[in-house]
């Protein structure tokens, strides 16, 4: 009988322990299994994707009708500062950093006025300023290697040329 009630008063202290975790902290705690190296993860992208084709196009003076014709619906408008548009893109890969690409639109009098935020480089444009060098790179000639069988076949004569 001292038994069944120990083994009760065991069973409730770890009942009780088990209900006293902090739940702040269990709301970011991710799953054991996800931090080894083969478990995939999936991407993750929000927002409005702005592509540099996209943003080449774009021109001071376009009406906000033109602008959202262009770039979709930004995804933030604030009510009380109408002239301002925010086109943001989040994008999380696996277990790296998330990247974050904001892009900020103000207007005046329904003319664009500015641009602000993320804008990618072109390759072709360079740094304004700076020369730009010429690379040569030498690739050395092919050779066709043959492997076992085939330095096998060609050593017997069946090497199929005439």
């Amino acid at each position: 009988m001292l038994k069944i009630a120990n083994l009760l008063v065991i069973c409730a202290i770890a009942a009780q322990i088990g209900c006293a975790r902090n739940t702040r902290d269990d709301l970011y705690r991710q799953p054991a299994l996800a931090n080894l190296p083969f478990v995939y993860k999936m991407p993750v992208q929000q927002g409005n994707i702005v592509s540099k084709d996209m943003l080449d196009r774009l021109r001071l003076g376009m009406t906000k009708d033109q602008v959202r014709y262009l770039l979709g619906t930004p995804m933030l408008m604030d009510l009380f500062h109408s002239n301002r548009w925010d086109y943001t893109y989040t994008m999380q890969r696996g277990g790296k950093p998330m990247e974050k690409k904001p892009l900020t639109l103000f207007f005046e009098d329904d003319a664009l006025a500015r641009i602000q935020g993320f804008v990618p480089p072109d390759p072709g444009e360079g740094i304004p300023g700076e020369t730009q060098q010429e690379i040569v790179v030498k690739v050395p000639d092919w050779k066709q290697r043959k492997g076992i069988i085939g330095r096998a076949l060609d050593a017997a004569g069946l090497d199929g040329k005439d």
